[in-house]
């Protein structure tokens, strides 16, 4: 008998057709008598008709009254999925974040986890239960809701079962694994039986919508390998564990494309100690991530720098408001948002021991006359920032160059 985790997202329970065929699936491994923990999103379409809702009633809402509202939709798909097991005579219960033992931090729509006591969950799945835990959301010590933001589903599956230590975690969405690209911008993306953590890590960071980096983070930190697969099917998935030496034969994973991306200039920043702490600290508690960043050399009597960082497109206005209340204080004389730009991201462990990747990279795009505004680079990883017009096809040119 083995203990199993496995998360649901948005397609995969879009209405109450796939939540039948999800509860069978489930039913399926309980039957074997594992142990399941099942963990949900919202339906498909759910949390924007939320949003949709909210902004009818005021253009910005509070965040804490969006964490109420938004968790609401797991709470839905829950309650559901737990009638279609018992439906099946198989005993189910629904458990919200907060019942599920998922303590956070205070910091609304983006709360991080602060510990989990799965007490509850231990004690229902010792009676029998399969326990069904809304996704996307927990509760401060205070007793506040909070949700987890972007992929907080696919968080609070492996938290879970790095809390409860699952034999088996598996991430359940509408394709059959992690793919050398996107399928749907490249068709001839190739499925990967394998990926380090790292790599998906970075590809993460980098825009693939498979999984987001937080979740990724959580895995590699607790040591929870997981699977992604297609719950449409039962193709097996990608497995995402601890690098391998054999890993390092391939040098290019997979290339990936961030189409969410805004990128904010500041003219003539006084080049002076202490400038950029204080612009990325009032980022930083306004609650903004902040991903490149490039500052030029001043020069002169009185030096004064350009300096650009990217950002999420979503948190471009209130990035703009941060840097305008700084504007007097710190003295630079106007700032440039462009809220159309893309990052393409190449990616592979194989990286660190082959030399001539970026070389590469940046002949690919000069023969499609494409400009690079900010450049990147990890041990595995090289990035650009270029237009959003032309990110498409300098996806596929990169990939059909270093993958084929």
């Amino acid at each position: 008998m083995a203990l199993i985790v496995q998360k649901y997202g948005g397609t995969s329970v879009k209405d109450t057709d796939r939540i039948k065929k999800v509860a069978q699936r489930v039913a399926d491994y309980r039957k074997r008598g594992d142990q399941i923990i099942v963990v949900v999103s919202a339906m498909g379409g759910v949390t924007d008709r939320l949003i949709g809702l909210a902004n009818e009633i005021m253009p910005e809402p509070t965040e804490r009254e969006m964490d109420m509202l938004l968790a609401t939709g797991e709470q839905t798909t829950i309650a559901l999925m737990a009638m279609a097991l018992n439906q099946l005579d198989v005993s189910a219960v629904s458990l919200t974040g907060a019942q599920a033992g998922i303590v956070t931090d205070g910091v609304h729509t983006k709360a991080k986890i602060r510990n989990i006591t799965p007490r509850q969950v231990h004690q229902m799945l010792d009676e029998g239960k399969v326990v069904i835990v809304a996704g996307f959301q927990g509760q401060t010590a205070e007793g506040h809701i909070t949700t987890l933001g972007r992929g907080g589903s696919d968080l609070t599956a492996i938290a879970i079962a790095s809390a409860v230590k699952a034999d088996l975690c598996q991430i359940y969405t509408d394709v059959d694994g992690v793919y050398t690209t996107d399928p749907r911008l490249v068709p001839n993306a190739k499925k990967l039986d394998e990926i380090s953590y790292d790599e998906m890590l970075e590809l993460a960071s980098a825009g693939a919508k498979v999984m987001q980096s937080r979740s990724v983070e959580f895995a590699k930190k607790f040591g929870v390998p997981f699977e992604v697969r297609s719950s449409l099917n039962q193709n097996p998935g990608t497995i995402v564990k601890e690098e391998t030496a054999n890993m390092e034969n391939v040098v290019v994973r997979g290339v990936s494309l961030d189409k969410n991306q805004a990128k904010v200039t500041l003219v003539g920043v006084p080049d002076r100690p202490g400038v950029a702490s204080r612009i990325f600290k009032a980022l930083s508690q306004a609650a903004v991530n902040v991903d490149m960043i490039v500052q030029n050399v001043g020069h002169g009597d009185k030096p004064a720098t350009d300096l650009s960082f990217t950002v999420e497109r979503g948190d471009l206005p209130k990035s703009q408001r941060v840097i305008d209340e700084l504007r007097e204080d710190i003295g630079f004389t106007k700032v440039v948002a462009q809220a159309e730009m893309g990052k393409l991201s190449v990616v592979g462990v194989g990286m660190k021991s082959h030399s001539g990747i970026a070389a590469k990279l940046f002949e690919i795009l000069s023969e499609q006359r494409i400009n690079i505004d900010m450049i990147s680079t990890s041990e595995i990883k090289i990035s650009v920032v270029i237009s959003l017009a032309q990110a498409e096809e300098a996806l596929k040119a990169a990939h059909q160059a270093f993958i084929g």
